[in-house]
């Protein structure tokens, strides 16, 4: 009786991520094995063809390009995240709202518009360029936009909050306790960062890795804002066969690739909470 009551609750969570989630993804990767149209439509035939294509060299430089910038910024995220929720751990009740708050005020802004902030700020007569240049630390050529680097920096900041709330959810509930103890034992401060409080919040600090990591792997808004022709990601190439070249089997052969690329994260993340 319990057991049904609990499958008669979950059904319309069930049915709504079956209907809007499952479905369409399958249907992406129907599509996928379809021949493209000239008119820009779906083709009757099937075809291994535009699945094939996903080997060339183009979308395997893209792929590649896709992974060691999400990479990237994951590693930068936690990099940053880690010694914030270390000292929000140990901040008083007042400032570690204010500090949260703060984390949550980028939310309430336009993503688009952020963006174009970011775009102001690195232009050749942003504020950015022109402290740089006022410190020496650049000169009147450096270009910060259409570059990696600027694709990377952006990133960073948009998926920073991403990867400090998973794991202060995680430092929060962590006994610091225990970190006074190691102290007192004859550990290092760095030690008993590492041995003890990083182990203690390995969940918060997995959900963090894997969050940033997969929303890093479908950004296409900041490369096509911040970045260069030789900086695409492959959401670019999504947009680019779907709405420009209308090329929606491609779309969706390169749809079905990035969805693969998601899912292998959120199940290695789902066995590791298991163990």
């Amino acid at each position: 009786m319990k057991s049904r009551r609990e499958v008669l609750l979950t059904l319309p969570s069930l049915g709504w991520l079956g209907i809007f989630f499952a479905l369409p993804c399958l249907l992406i990767l129907g599509l996928a094995f379809r021949s493209s149209d000239l008119r820009g439509g779906v083709g009757d035939t099937w075809t291994w063809y535009t699945v094939k294509l996903l080997l060339d060299s183009q979308y395997l430089s893209i792929a590649w390009r896709t992974v060691w910038i999400s990479a990237a910024t994951t590693v930068l995220s936690l990099a940053l995240a880690l010694p914030m929720c270390w000292a929000l751990a140990r901040m008083k009740p007042f400032w570690r709202q204010v500090v949260l708050l703060l984390v949550v005020v980028p939310f309430l802004t336009n993503f688009i518009i952020r963006i174009f902030a970011w775009r102001s700020l690195l232009h050749p007569e942003g504020l950015v360029k022109q402290a740089l240049v006022w410190l020496h630390l650049a000169s009147e050529d450096t270009f910060l936009l259409n570059n990696a680097g600027a694709v990377l920096l952006v990133m960073v900041y948009t998926q920073l909050p991403f990867a400090i709330m998973p794991l202060y959810a995680a430092a929060e509930k962590f006994d610091l306790s225990l970190v006074d103890a190691a102290r007192d034992l004859g550990a290092s401060k760095w030690q008993a960062f590492t041995r003890v409080f990083l182990p203690g919040i390995r969940q918060g600090l997995l959900s963090a890795l894997v969050i940033v990591f997969v929303c890093s792997l479908g950004q296409y808004v900041i490369p096509q804002f911040v970045g260069g022709t030789g900086d695409e990601l492959i959401g670019n190439k999504i947009a680019q066969r779907a709405f420009t070249d209308r090329n929606l089997p491609l779309a969706s052969a390169l749809s079905g690739a990035l969805l693969l690329a998601v899912l292998v994260p959120v199940v290695w993340l789902g066995r590791k909470r298991e163990e």
